[in-house]
Formats: structure tokens, sequence, C-alpha cells
């Protein structure tokens, strides 16, 4: 059997092994930091601004009986139809608009190339109480009637 004075003795002897040894501090070994692995930089992707190329020449609509307007200045329209209930440029586009009691009509004009003076290519017509299409030359009439 074990003495009990062994016992006794026993936590003071577990204590003295967590302390400085007789020489002094036991020192720690540590793992050393990890290498570093130099990183080879993911490849580069070169990305080319699209080449910059003149606007195609604008398509005009050619239907018979909008002679007057198709190929017609802002200034000749406004002769035509009044002034405009609207005038909105986008870049060198624009779009007039025209109201009357049996329409409303939308001319879109267009510079037949850069830098030219827009001139319309496009008629769009539609009835102004439900926005329906109409018949453009009949809308074309009208509103030179007024």
């Amino acid at each position: 059997m074990i003495n009990r004075s062994v016992l006794a003795c026993l936590p003071f002897a577990l204590l003295a092994g967590c302390g400085d040894s007789a020489y002094g501090p036991v020192p720690v070994k540590s793992t050393p930091p990890p290498r570093a692995v130099p990183r080879t930089p993911p490849p580069r992707t070169v990305v080319r601004p699209p080449a910059i190329r003149p606007p195609p020449p604008a398509q005009v609509l050619l239907v018979p009986g909008l002679e007057g307007v198709i190929g017609a200045s802002p200034a000749d329209l406004v002769r035509q139809f009044g002034p405009a209930r609207l005038d909105v440029w986008e870049g060198d586009a624009r779009k007039l608009q025209f109201t009357g009691t049996a329409c409303v009509l939308d001319i879109y004009l267009y510079p037949p190339s850069p830098g030219a003076d827009p001139k319309a290519t496009y008629v769009e017509a539609r009835r102004q109480s439900d926005g329906k299409e109409v018949d453009r030359i009949a809308c074309v009439t009208a509103l030179r009637a007024r």
C-alpha cells in the first residue's frame, strides 16, 4: 500500500514539474511559421474597347403618301403641322410630336451623315384616346388640315 505521506506530497510533486527547472526556464519549442510560397499572379485578361465605327446610315421609311414628311427638316415639319407638342433630343437623334383631335404623330429625325442636320426618317401615328396605331397617311392629312 502507498504511504500516506507519499500521497500527501504527490500534488506538490506534480506542481513542481510545471515551474522552472533547477537550471532556469524550460524552452518551449514551437512550430516554425509556414514558408511563404511564391504565388503566381492570375493570368491577365486584356479587355479592348470596341472599335469606334461611324453609325450606319438611318433607315428611311419609304411609304407612298409620306413624301412631304420623310426627308423634311424640323423647320419644314413645323411649317406643315405647327409647333411640336414635344421636342426630344437623344444624342444626335430627335423626335418631334404633333397632336390633334384625330391622332398623335411622332416623327423621328436622324442625321443622314455624322455632323449633318437631322432629317425625318420615320413616322408613327396613334389615336390620342387609347394609343392604338392608326394609318400614318390619314394622321398626316388630318394634322395638315387643321
